[in-house]
């Protein structure tokens, strides 16, 4: 089975569609698909509702699916760094699930493990845990959670073989095993695409057998978050 496509437009084609459940891995801009972010953009898809970390900036990640309002629904943990995404929440235009950054990941994982819920404190006595189960477990009390199984989950990696075992680099792997293995299918983008064979066993991170499309992308933009305070000043 020949997983390779040859660019992030042919490698969605036929497998997105206007009200998915999505995924897309990454934290901040660390580790974001970004070839297929923009191929699912022009794919032109709407009333998406997208399980991520955050919704990227204005202008770049997610947040250029937020500017063509292409995304109905986010389930997120952090969000702070989008106007764009806090002027469609306040104006009721975008609907938000919040989620604790912790219970998010395990959503993933449990999702991928076949693990249909979970019970975590975390959220107990706050909004988080209206309307969900409670239940009592040596005397603490526990918030049942319910795994997500996204229907497409978008994936950047740094290194795949043609039989998509993958290898991550440093932080940019953060959510995205998690979110390759809840994802019914999978589409992941690399930047190096090896023979069968030439990776280490011990050094593959995520196993192909959770993999079903590979793009390659060689020359990410990898944008960098910073931190300003201040306007800069000439010197």
């Amino acid at each position: 089975m020949n997983k390779i496509f040859p660019s992030a437009a042919a490698a969605l084609k036929g497998i997105v569609r206007d009200g998915q459940l999505l995924a897309v891995g990454g934290f901040g801009l660390c580790g974001i698909p970004e070839a297929l972010i923009d191929a699912l953009r022009d794919s032109a898809v709407k009333n998406l509702t997208v399980i991520s970390n955050n919704a990227g900036v204005d202008g770049f990640g997610l947040g250029k699916l937020l500017e063509t309002h292409q995304i109905k629904r986010m389930i997120s943990s952090y969000v702070g760094e989008n106007k764009e995404f806090e002027r469609q929440y306040l104006a009721g235009e975008l609907e938000l699930e919040f989620t604790p950054q912790g219970t998010l990941a395990e959503k993933l994982r449990a999702g991928g493990a076949g693990i249909p819920a979970f019970f975590t404190k975390t959220g107990v006595g706050t909004m988080v845990a209206e309307g969900k189960e409670l239940r009592e477990f040596d005397g603490e009390t526990y918030v049942m959670e319910r795994a997500l199984v996204p229907e497409v989950s978008l994936v950047k990696a740094h290194r795949a073989d043609k039989s998509g075992n993958l290898q991550f680099r440093y932080t940019a792997r953060n959510f995205n095993p998690a979110v390759a293995m809840a994802g019914k299918l999978t589409v992941v983008e690399v930047e190096e695409i090896v023979e069968t064979g030439t990776l280490v066993p011990d050094q593959v991170h995520l196993p192909g057998i959770y993999v079903h499309r590979i793009v390659l992308n060689a020359s990410p933009e990898k944008r960098i978050e910073k931190r300003t305070i201040r306007a800069a000043t000439a010197a």
